[in-house]
């Protein structure tokens, strides 16, 4: 499975990504990405793995990675203790 990792110390918010993989990310008010799936990591459909590659080398602050995993964390999406 093929995911997208946001490096939140590079990005400002431009929303290019939300843009381009709008199955994937959101805009929070200030313009930030926020996963559709609530993970940090969020997994990108197999369909859209082109455009989330297109997010990546569009970044204008190269702040999206794309990663791949083993299977689904749904303990991602929860912090520990909740």
């Amino acid at each position: 499975m093929t995911a997208l990792h946001i490096d939140w110390t590079a990005c400002d918010g431009r929303g290019l990504c939300a843009e381009l993989v709008p199955e994937v990310f959101d805009r929070d008010e200030w313009g930030y990405p926020v996963s559709r799936d609530g993970r940090r990591r969020p997994e990108v459909p197999h369909d859209a793995t082109g455009r989330a590659r297109r997010a990546v080398r569009a970044c204008p602050r190269l702040a999206l990675t794309l990663v791949e995993t083993e299977a689904r964390a749904d303990a991602e999406a929860t912090p520990p203790g909740h």
